[in-house]
């Protein structure tokens, strides 16, 4: 019998776009509705994407994503 604890999951690796700078991205924080943001755009305007710190707002639909 097989073992399912020696085989992995291959993850299908994901190709992010950034919504805000346009470029590719090995990671983007992840709305949805589809948009994304990469880190450094994400610390460009944390001002007025997040009051708590714990949640940031989607703006395109207005979503409350947990960081």
């Amino acid at each position: 019998m097989h073992s399912n604890k020696n085989k992995r999951k291959k993850r299908r690796k994901r190709e992010y776009m950034c919504s805000c700078c346009g470029r590719k991205q090995p990671f983007c924080w992840t709305c949805p509705c589809g948009f994304q943001i990469c880190n450094r755009c994400m610390e460009e305007n944390l001002w007025g994407l997040t009051c708590s710190g714990v949640f940031w707002q989607c703006p395109d639909c207005g979503a409350l994503r947990p960081f």
